[in-house]
């Protein structure tokens, strides 16, 4: 029977989406899915975003655990069900500035989180936004900053932010024949034009050094989504 282990709010997500290689995600993909791509391409998405009004178990707030930031690169699975595909994300790592978060997150459900030092800025302008987050590597901060339009509007479907930001589910690997799925709910964002971006990520460091070619060049696309609140429930286990 399907649970609720967290709800939440995400807000002021970026989204920054690469053409990277199947061969490279391939060893990644677990058990029980299959890549998506959008005509013909497979992406990986570096998205930074802040966790508001966090509760575990839908009710219970952790205290000094209810807001912080998260950065993470994802990329696109379906899943074939009796009911058609279900398309959905894969987190090659996610991080957080809370090791407790941590500690949950990888003992519990085997989600490859990590924890480092982080910091975001939002300011508004007249006819604009600018959101950044920032995250340390070593001794640098590395970060994703963009300015957004204050107008926004849902994702056509069809369109590559549709193909991005369309996922309800997700999958984690827990063996070669074992996935955890779970389901993401909640209400479509609105997606905010990008009218200068700029990303700075130490991708060798933090995801090896096969994914290094696909983010020297610039993104295929770059945008905003202002969020919504979140809940988080269990999916089937998954073994073959």
């Amino acid at each position: 029977m399907a649970f609720t282990f967290l709800s939440a709010e995400w807000r002021n997500l970026i989204f920054a989406n690469y053409p990277i290689d199947r061969a490279v995600l391939q060893p990644l993909v677990p058990h029980g899915t299959e890549l998506d791509d959008y005509n013909g391409v497979c992406f990986g998405s570096l998205v930074g975003f802040n966790f508001e009004k966090v509760r575990m178990l839908s009710e219970v707030p952790v205290p000094f655990h209810t807001e912080f930031e998260e950065f993470n690169l994802r990329f696109y699975v379906r899943r074939k069900t009796d009911k058609g595909w279900q398309r959905g994300v894969v987190f090659v790592k996610e991080i957080v500035p809370k090791p407790a978060i941590v500690w949950v997150a990888r003992t519990l459900y085997g989600e490859p989180y990590e924890a480092r030092p982080m910091r975001h800025t939002w300011q508004t302008h007249d006819d604009r936004q600018h959101i950044r987050y920032e995250w340390q590597v070593g001794s640098d901060w590395n970060y994703i900053d963009v300015d957004a339009s204050l107008t926004g509007s849902e994702a056509t479907p069809g369109t590559e932010p549709w193909f991005i930001t369309e996922n309800y589910w997700g999958y984690t690997t827990r063996s070669n024949k074992h996935t955890s799925e779970f389901e993401v709910v909640h209400d479509r964002w609105q997606i905010y034009p990008v009218s200068r971006f700029d990303v700075r990520c130490d991708v060798t460091t933090l995801y090896g050094p096969q994914f290094a070619p696909f983010f020297t060049g610039p993104p295929s696309s770059v945008f905003l989504a202002d969020g919504a609140p979140v809940t988080i429930r269990s999916g089937q286990d998954i073994k073959g």
